[in-house]
């Protein structure tokens, strides 16, 4: 944990120094870190991904609640308003799907109509919606949306506990079934995440770690502990793990493993 600490210090900006310092020792952000994390957001809520334009994206929106989770602040406004617009954009099969007017600009994993997508997305917006419901004393219609966006996950499961869609989605899907209480089915998934954990790319296991510890796993929960021990194998020298994404996402990647580990 020194090393990867220091890993953050060294090449981290103020956003993520902020998060770092909040998940260590629990201290409110400085208010140009909450800025630069809450800037860009549109007027209905959500915040527009780089491939967008204007349109506020699902999977952008997620992201900034990821970094403003870290912070401390999903109990701000933009937070607030950001989960709203979550809500407000579930379909009525309890999923979620990015913007028709997106289809031509947006990843294959962000595509419209495109089920893989389609199931990702639910899994991560039923996952924000999940976590920021802290101890059931959050907004009921937020609530609502993340039980049938669990539904949504559940149904769509293969009977060997696989899911129709993209690794992130399994873990995502896994915590969020936890997080709604539907423990068998948050089960057999993270079996299938747990045979895999050998073969994951080091910022794969951060991140499925992150999200099951957050979901409220404990802390010796077998997978988080094998997670863990593959962490403590794969780390660099310089304290930092290698990022599929790109060394662009290598800092996100070390704050995710701090997060699994505090």
């Amino acid at each position: 944990m020194d090393a990867a600490i220091g890993f953050v210090v060294a090449h981290g900006d103020t956003v993520d120094r902020a998060r770092l310092s909040w998940l260590r020792t629990g201290a409110a952000p400085q208010p140009d870190a909450l800025t630069s994390a809450e800037v860009g957001q549109a007027p209905d809520g959500g915040w527009p991904a780089f491939w967008a334009g204007d349109v506020a994206s699902v999977d952008a929106t997620c992201f900034r609640l990821a970094e403003l989770d870290d912070l401390g602040a999903l109990d701000r406004p933009p937070a607030r308003k950001a989960l709203d617009w979550l809500a407000s954009r579930q379909r009525a099969d309890g999923s979620w799907e990015e913007d028709e007017s997106l289809a031509a600009e947006a990843p294959d994993w962000a595509r419209p109509g495109d089920p893989e997508a389609t199931y990702y997305l639910t899994a991560n917006a039923g996952y924000w919606l999940s976590v920021a419901d802290t101890d059931g004393a959050g907004d009921p219609g937020h609530r609502a949306a993340a039980q049938r966006a669990a539904h949504y996950l559940a149904a769509q499961m293969r009977p060997d506990g696989t899911w129709p869609s993209y690794l992130l989605a399994g873990w995502l899907a896994a915590a969020t079934l936890y997080r709604q209480t539907m423990f068998y089915e948050s089960a057999r998934m993270q079996v299938v995440l747990n045979d895999r954990l050998a073969t994951m790319a080091p910022g794969d296991v951060a991140q499925l770690a992150a999200a099951l510890r957050r979901a409220g796993l404990a802390d010796d929960d077998w997978l988080l502990t094998n997670a863990r021990r593959r962490l403590a194998s794969t780390q660099r020298s310089d304290g930092g793990w290698d990022s599929d994404a790109g060394d662009a996402f290598e800092v996100h990647v070390v704050l995710a493993a701090i997060r699994a580990c505090r």
